[in-house]
């Protein structure tokens, strides 16, 4: 085991399923290398199963079968983690630094994840992308940033799935034009984890026309 990594939470059998063994693997990568990767902070090991892998995986039920982009997917969070439990949905990992798209690959190879292709390329690239059916990110910016990044990836009546931190109502309220514009409707903030982890994971989801 890695010092100071968080030791494996009952939740995470739970949440991987028949795929544990898979998030086992992926966590103990990112444990051995993503520090000095700039992958994840020094402070990250004792809370990297809770904060980041688990939190990723709440995400997993909200995915469709089709075609899921993850916007600057870094780490592998959530896109490897949601490659790994929904293996009938196809993801495309968009990251534009090199670095962390050598990461990405090596991970999906190890992994033998068949429904992973990584990208390197910046969100505003979209017309390098198919149209996409859902779009995720995690810790990337401000919804009144992020929405012109990620909107234009989809297809007509395309879903965003967008994990954000506690102020996601105040920014949804600050994004009141850019969500117009681009236009972003069925707007829900969701609430996962409540009785499974001790940090909530908010989503903002949308659909876009």
């Amino acid at each position: 085991m890695t010092d100071g990594l968080e030791p494996e939470p009952a939740a995470a059998a739970q949440l991987f399923g028949d795929h544990l063994d898979a998030g086992r693997a992926f966590t103990a990568a990112l444990a051995r290398h993503g520090e000095e990767l700039g992958l994840i902070g020094p402070l990250e090991l004792p809370r990297l199963w809770t904060r980041h892998v688990l939190n990723s995986a709440l995400v997993a039920p909200l995915l469709r079968p089709g075609r899921v982009g993850d916007v600057g997917s870094g780490a592998g969070l959530p896109g490897l983690v949601l490659a790994i439990i929904r293996p009938d949905v196809s993801f495309t990992l968009i990251e534009p630094m090199e670095r962390r798209v050598a990461w990405l690959e090596r991970q999906a190879a190890e992994l033998e994840l068949s429904n992973v292709t990584v990208v390197r390329a910046r969100a505003e690239d979209s017309k390098l992308f198919d149209s996409l059916d859902q779009v995720t990110a995690r810790a990337v910016s401000a919804l009144r940033t992020l929405i012109p990044l990620t909107a234009p990836l989809l297809r007509p009546a395309g879903e965003l799935v967008l994990m954000k931190g506690a102020s996601v109502e105040r920014e949804v309220d600050a994004a009141e034009k850019v969500l117009r514009k681009h236009h972003v409707h069925d707007i829900e903030v969701l609430v996962l984890g409540e009785g499974i982890l001790s940090e909530v994971t908010r989503v903002f989801r949308a659909t876009v026309d």
